[in-house]
């Protein structure tokens, strides 16, 4: 397997922690720079006190730095607007891009879902929180039965939600709603965030119903286990709450005719909780941990690999 030198474009808590993680990770994805705006911030000088090359200048500081040429991924954990403007600076260059940001440029990865589907793309988009915890689930009932509709809702701790992520709030339910229908295989989905404020701060909970028609709820079950099993391979602390949960329909059931059903069918309710690494977040900061954990195996993947960009 060969090895990836990585930047990380934004200094923020999820640049941060994904820093931290590759430094602590081991080897593929090394850290060659973190790039930012605010020559405060914490996450700049962490890394310089790590021996990692940083700027403040933004994208063109990255561009600028020393080194910039052996870059072969960088790691965008800004914001959708930024990240627009960052991956038309770096066209030229072609950079691979991994976009933690609900920017949606490139196509939608959920490493237990689609990755391999997506390896030779220049830009991969992470989705966000929502859907890196909740597209696995509506997959794994996918794959054992039509869904008619996906509905999650993800709450996570007001504390975790930081400058980047309130900026994102309306793309947030946006990309995560389509990523159910194009990566989990939700005929429609809608996805609703809840900034909880509760003290002390919660851990990140997020509800998942699936209207199906008729189908084996032991088989829909057991894909739901396994899926979660494939996700809390690189996100540990990613764990269902508690086994599937089946609600039958009737005809002219509210759920029913939102899905479209008109015979009835099936409500499957899958409820999860992610617990953060606590690599540089505190741990109840899930929705962080699963961003970065993503992007992270994603670029390891890459990195066994090989041949150059689509």
């Amino acid at each position: 397997m060969s090895t990836l030198k990585a930047a990380v474009i934004g200094s923020g808590n999820i640049g941060t922690d994904l820093l931290i993680k590759m430094i602590r990770g081991s080897g593929i994805v090394t850290a060659a720079a973190m790039i930012g705006i605010d020559p405060e911030s914490d996450g700049l000088a962490r890394a310089a006190r790590l021996g990692v090359a940083t700027s403040a200048d933004g994208v063109d500081g990255l561009i600028g730095l020393d080194g910039f040429g052996e870059i072969d991924v960088v790691f965008d954990a800004t914001s959708a607007g930024a990240h627009h403007r960052n991956a038309a600076a770096l066209a030229p260059y072609g950079k691979r891009l991994i976009d933690l940001t609900p920017a949606a440029i490139g196509p939608y990865v959920v490493p237990s879902v689609n990755l391999d589907a997506h390896l030779g793309a220049t830009n991969l988009n992470m989705v966000t929180c929502g859907g890196q915890a909740t597209v696995p689930v509506v997959a794994a009932v996918s794959a054992v039965t039509p869904v008619a509709y996906a509905e999650i809702v993800a709450s996570i701790a007001s504390r975790s939600a930081g400058p980047g992520t309130r900026a994102n709030i309306d793309e947030f339910t946006e990309t995560t709603a389509r990523a159910l229908e194009q990566v989990g295989g939700a005929a429609r989905g809608k996805a609703i965030i809840v900034l909880n404020p509760a003290e002390p701060p919660l851990m990140m909970r997020d509800t998942v119903h699936c209207v199906t028609g008729d189908c084996d709820t032991d088989a829909v079950a057991e894909s739901v286990r396994a899926k979660a099993a494939e996700v809390a391979a690189y996100v540990p602390g990613y764990r269902l709450k508690q086994e599937p949960q089946f609600r039958k329909l009737a005809a002219g059931d509210p759920l029913a005719r939102l899905a479209g059903l008109s015979a009835g069918g099936v409500l499957v309710s899958v409820f999860l909780e992610v617990e953060g690494a606590a690599h540089y977040l505190p741990a109840y900061a899930g929705n962080l941990d699963i961003m970065t954990s993503a992007a992270l195996r994603t670029a390891e993947r890459l990195a066994s690999t090989t041949g150059s960009p689509s």
